[in-house]
Order: C-alpha cells, then sequence, then structure tokens
C-alpha cells in the first residue's frame, strides 16, 4: 500500500511504527514500518471529518485530533500503537463553542506527556482541552490568546514538563501583528499568561521546548521565520527569515523543520 497522491497529509507520528494521516473525509491512517509498507486504515468517514495533528506517549498511546463533526472537536485515540482507534463520544468532551475548530499548520496541536494529553483549539474560540487519564475524562480550560475569527487563536502548543507550557499562533491573514499571540501556563494549563514583550514573534505556526533548557529555551517557527527564547520566552530574538511551517527538536543541538520549499536540519549551540 502506497500513499494515495490524491489525498494531502498533514500529520505524521511515530509509535512503534510510522503513521501518517490525512487531512478530509475520509480519514484514513497508514501505518507501516516505513515509507514503502503501508496498511490503509479508514477511522472516520464523517462528511465534516477534517484531522490535525497526531501524537503518541512511549507506550503506545495516540492522540488524532481534528475539526467538529457533530456536537464536539474530533477526538480519536489508540492503545495499541495505532492498529485500532476509538472515536471519543461527545458527552466525554462537552459541546464545543460556535466557530471552534482547529488548524492544520504544523501537527502541533496535541501534547503527551505520560498519561496527560493537552490539544489546542483555535478559530472563534481557542481553548485547552486536558486529560490525565490518556483520555478517559477531558476538562477545558479558556485561554487568553487572540480569537474571535475563523482564522485565529492557538496554532500549536508544547509542554516542557507537567506544569510549564507554552502556546503560540495569532492570525495568519495578519501575520506582521504579535498581539496576544504568544500564552504560557505553570499550573498545566488551567491558567495562561499572555508574554507580552515588543521583540517577541509576530503569527507562528509551530513552537517547541528546547529539550534539556530547564523550561527556558524556546524555538518558534512560521512563514515568517525562526525566533528563540533563552529566558522562558520573557524575551525574543528573531534569527532567521527562513519560511518554516513545523518544527521538532531530535536533542538540545539538533532540530528538523520543514518549510514549503523543504525539511532543514537546524544546530543550535
Amino acid at each position: 500500500q502506497q500513499l494515495d497522491s490524491a489525498l494531502e497529509f498533514r500529520s505524521l507520528a511515530f509509535s512503534n511504527k510510522l503513521l501518517i494521516s490525512n487531512i478530509l473525509s475520509p480519514a484514513y491512517i497508514f501505518l507501516g514500518e516505513n515509507i514503502k509498507s503501508l496498511e490503509k486504515i479508514e477511522i472516520d468517514a464523517h462528511p465534516n471529518a477534517f484531522y490535525d495533528a497526531m501524537e503518541f506517549n512511549s507506550n503506545g498511546f495516540g492522540v488524532l485530533m481534528g475539526d467538529p463533526t457533530d456536537d464536539c472537536i474530533s477526538v480519536q485515540i489508540t492503545r495499541d500503537y495505532g492498529e485500532n482507534w476509538q472515536k471519543i463520544k461527545c458527552e466525554k468532551l462537552q459541546p464545543f463553542a460556535k466557530g471552534e475548530a482547529a488548524f492544520a499548520a504544523s501537527d502541533t496541536n496535541v501534547e503527551i506527556i505520560d498519561n496527560t494529553v493537552w490539544i489546542a483549539t483555535g478559530g472563534m474560540k481557542s481553548r485547552i482541552y486536558k486529560s490525565t487519564d490518556l483520555g478517559e475524562s477531558w476538562e477545558i480550560f479558556e485561554t487568553p490568546i487572540i480569537q474571535g475569527k475563523e482564522t485565529t487563536g492557538m496554532y500549536s502548543l508544547d509542554f516542557y514538563n507537567q506544569n510549564i507550557g507554552i502556546a503560540i499562533g495569532g492570525d495568519y491573514t495578519s501575520p506582521d501583528s504579535n498581539q496576544n499571540n504568544l500564552i504560557k501556563t505553570t499550573n498545566g494549563g488551567k491558567t495562561w499568561q499572555v508574554l507580552d514583550h515588543k521583540n517577541h514573534p509576530s503569527y507562528r505556526s509551530s513552537i517547541q521546548f528546547i529539550p534539556n533548557s530547564g523550561g527556558k529555551g524556546i524555538v518558534a517557527v512560521g512563514f515568517k521565520g525562526i525566533d528563540i527564547s533563552t529566558n522562558g520566552g520573557k524575551t525574543w530574538q528573531h534569527i532567521s527569515d527562513q519560511s518554516l511551517y513545523t518544527i521538532r527538536f531530535l536533542n538540545k543541538n539538533i532540530a528538523y523543520a520543514a518549510g514549503k520549499d523543504g525539511v532543514y536540519l537546524l544546530k543550535f549551540n
């Protein structure tokens, strides 16, 4: 089974195998040892299916999240490394807000640490969905990030540990604005504070903590370039105009990033 060239792919993850998912309906998971040996698994045939991001922990638990189909956002979970998927019922997720959805911009709408899952939504309403029991129950927390339009809200989030998290976004139709587009939590996502500094990044689609930095090192990327903070987001330095959509760290010195022009290896001192 090869990837269907008619499909558009925005999410990729690794469990004990490679997993790739498409946007739009029907939604599939392509699962295999490598890109040349993939099994095609249909997971959602709802006509409004649109999946945005996927993440796994080290124990085979995975989450694939997407836009609303009925009365809540779409959340699929697997407990066997992606072999079987189950869609969470809306009564567990509570009704979504009008215009609340998510962005398939960087595959970083979901974060998992041990048994805790965080999901970031965006659009007319931009909130945090949190589960501390691997998707069995959920809480929803408000955020102060810019929201109220279909193009506003959180585009990316990352957690350094169970307490320290950061999220970024804005409005991609106003990419030079940095009004209320960068927020941080120190209590696991229950409350968030706007990080307001004249030099902080404008719209960015992906944000990641630098490993082993004590939560101080943060890198944000987007089609307007690359920015870095070495003090937990208090101040920022714009280090490149290279257009990128997403970034992941291999270790504290090496990251991989992708944009419309290709995949890049980034080295940090």
